[in-house]
């Protein structure tokens, strides 16, 4: 499988990447900064640099030629709300009518698990401008003509990866989720069919992840 990764640098896609590449499939990993290169290549991948804040969807489109399917894990990284918008959900939605003109079917969206309207906070919490930008972008997703999963991790950790997840837990509850399981989401997403049109949320859990990407909510 040929897989791109948009936000390559990020935690969770450099681990994705490294997973992906060492069971032989071929990894691009989009990048900002071209000093990023070498912990790409260690990955396994091969890194493709192109800001996608700025990128038109056609040069998207000529990033994305030949591949099986599409990984947006990238982010503006919050605190200043116009990059915010400008990152998670107008490049998140150029890079999804990218894949559309490229006609890379699949696409793996790395959202949140509280990434809904009914939990939206107020206009003047810091939070705001992230919370909006992804619902938007995963509501154009849902409404593209992409073969999308869209992947709602809890509470984001550095903990070693245990290959098992809860699905749909409470948000109210402990969503403390490993970005090393959330890389291992992706992949399984990637592997399911049954993953397609759906929206899946979880945090660490007593469920084999394949299980969960095949099951659902």
């Amino acid at each position: 499988m040929k897989v791109t990764i948009i936000g390559g640098h990020g935690k969770v896609a450099l681990l994705a990447a490294a997973q992906l590449a060492q069971r032989g499939d071929t990894v691009t990993s989009i990048i900002r900064n071209p000093d990023h290169i070498t912990d790409i290549a260690a990955t396994g991948a091969t890194a493709l640099v192109l800001d996608v804040e700025n990128a038109t969807a056609t040069e998207m489109a000529e990033a994305f030629a030949g591949a099986d399917a599409i990984v947006w894990s990238a982010g503006a990284g919050g605190g200043n709300p116009d990059r915010t918008y400008a990152v998670d959900r107008d490049a998140a939605i150029r890079s999804m009518n990218a894949a559309e003109i490229a006609g890379t079917k699949r696409y793996v969206m790395v959202s949140f698990l509280t990434a809904a309207t009914e939990y939206l906070v107020p206009l003047d919490d810091p939070f705001y401008p992230y919370m909006a930008a992804k619902i938007a972008a995963d509501e154009h997703l849902r409404a593209s003509a992409l073969d999308y999963t869209i992947l709602g991790p809890g509470a984001l950790t550095l903990q070693e990866p245990t290959g098992r997840l809860k699905p749909n837990p409470d948000p109210a509850s402990d969503t403390s989720t490993s970005r090393a399981n959330t890389a291992l989401a992706i992949v399984a997403a990637l592997d399911e069919p049954a993953s397609i049109g759906r929206t899946i949320n979880f945090s660490d859990g007593d469920v084999p992840v394949a299980q969960v990407m095949a099951e659902g909510n």
